[in-house]
């Protein structure tokens, strides 16, 4: 993918230049309430009341985010993308 495109800048509402950067995933300290039940509930047990997660997913997800040359803000389209090689290039 390019290092540069021109899509629609939200803030500026017209199509403007926008560098490419790829969003770096942040470690989480904590698991929310939730995982923590859930982690509870099948110590001890086995499979029950779910079989456990065993396998991994085969790629990570890529998520872009596009800064702006005219008003300098950054933006990201959608939820990311699965992909097993990319690499941002200098068109």
């Amino acid at each position: 993918m390019p290092k540069t495109t021109r899509i629609l800048c939200p803030f500026c509402k017209k199509h403007t230049g926008h560098t490419v950067e790829i969003v770096k995933k942040k470690p989480r300290r904590k698991m929310a309430q939730g995982q923590r039940r859930f982690k509870r509930k099948l110590s001890g047990y086995g499979s029950f009341p779910r079989p456990k997660p065993d396998h991994e997913k085969p790629t990570k997800k890529r998520d872009l985010r596009y800064k702006c040359k005219e008003c300098g803000k950054k933006h990201t389209k959608g939820k990311g993308f699965r992909a097993k090689k990319f690499e941002l290039v200098k068109k």
